[in-house]
């Protein structure tokens, strides 16, 4: 069995992805001018991939017994191009350094399997973080 603690951090780490799997699709579609053209469907795909983590957390979650959640996070989309990128990449910074947190904690408890599922949306959250370090620099 998996401390309440562990449930929690699940529940506020499927919050986290649904704002933002909201926040980069409405990007996506909101991203004008010319540098839109290049990202905007990056922005969409990886918008997609934080969906497909708050699914998979929230069918670990209910399988451990807890009630997945259904509000996001706080969403923040950005009136300009450098406030948004900005934005998401503290975001992805954040959930690097959450998830880590329950990588440790599902260790701790002996819960191997929801520290493998975290292990793997880690990678991919560290290449997000990569891609919005990425357009920064061309910012």
């Amino acid at each position: 069995m998996v401390s309440q603690q562990l449930l929690e951090m699940l529940n506020t780490a499927i919050a986290r992805e649904l704002q933002v799997s909201i926040q980069y699709m409405w990007q996506h579609v909101l991203w004008k001018g010319v540098k839109a053209f290049a990202v905007q469907e990056e922005l969409k795909k990886v918008a997609i991939t934080e969906m497909k983590h708050a699914e998979a957390i929230a069918e670990r979650l209910a399988y451990l017994g807890g009630i997945p959640t259904t509000k996001p996070s706080p969403i923040f989309v950005g009136q300009h191009l450098k406030e948004m990128i900005e934005q998401d990449k503290k975001d992805e910074e954040n959930a690097i350094t959450f998830y880590k947190q329950i990588i440790e904690t599902a260790q701790r408890e002996g819960d191997v399997t929801t520290a493998e599922l975290f292990r793997g949306i880690l990678g991919d959250e560290e290449e997000h973080h990569d891609f919005f370090t990425s357009l920064l620099e061309d910012i």
